[in-house]
């Protein structure tokens, strides 16, 4: 299955199982980006957060205009933070963004339940190396990109390269099948295998 990649810059369609790791300074604007990703020939959508809660990513889904009703939330703050949370018919919670094996699960589960053109977002892999461990975020991504593979998915995982030193980064952009850059000044370059 290929997918139109609505980016910049970047290959104008992508084949299933693409993983894509979006590089950006800490103060980059990245929402724009995320949600052009998520909503372009797409039936269903995860977003997995570990950096905002499900109300703060359906804010940002409605300002951009994306269409909910296909979306998802993995909400991996909540819980840990003490707010009121009721799974709902698009928000999955874990216990904490160092849960990994809980959120692959909830990734598992949501690929499984849907059908069609599936993208997944992670935003963002700097705060699940923080709450967790770069090994552990490292083998929780690889087996995220395995379920994109198997599922004929796509995602997009967001890392702020400035605060990780380069080796971090290279572990991370050695999993990756395109690397889209994102600079201080909005200009995007990217890298996809094959290219």
């Amino acid at each position: 299955m290929e997918y139109t990649l609505a980016i910049d810059n970047a290959p104008e369609t992508i084949p299933g199982g693409t993983g894509i790791l979006l590089l950006h300074p800490s103060t980059g604007e990245t929402d724009r980006l995320d949600t052009d990703f998520l909503s372009t020939d797409t039936d269903a959508m995860l977003v997995i957060s570990t950096r905002t809660t499900a109300r703060e990513v359906t804010q940002k889904l409605d300002y951009y205009e994306v269409d909910e009703s296909k979306a998802d939330i993995l909400d991996t703050l909540s819980v840990e933070r003490g707010y009121t949370r009721r799974r709902s018919e698009n928000v999955r919670y874990v216990s904490a963004p160092d849960d990994l094996s809980g959120i692959v699960d909830e990734t598992e589960s949501f690929l499984h339940e849907h059908d069609g053109k599936l993208r997944v977002s992670f935003d963002s892999l700097t705060e699940l190396i923080y709450y967790a461990d770069e090994e552990g975020a490292l083998a929780a991504v690889e087996d995220i990109l395995e379920l994109l593979d198997e599922y004929d998915a796509v995602g997009m995982f967001h890392l702020a390269d400035e605060v990780h030193d380069e080796d971090t980064v290279a572990a991370f952009r050695d999993l990756f099948d395109g690397v889209i850059e994102l600079s201080e000044d909005g200009s995007i370059e990217s890298s996809f295998d094959g290219e």
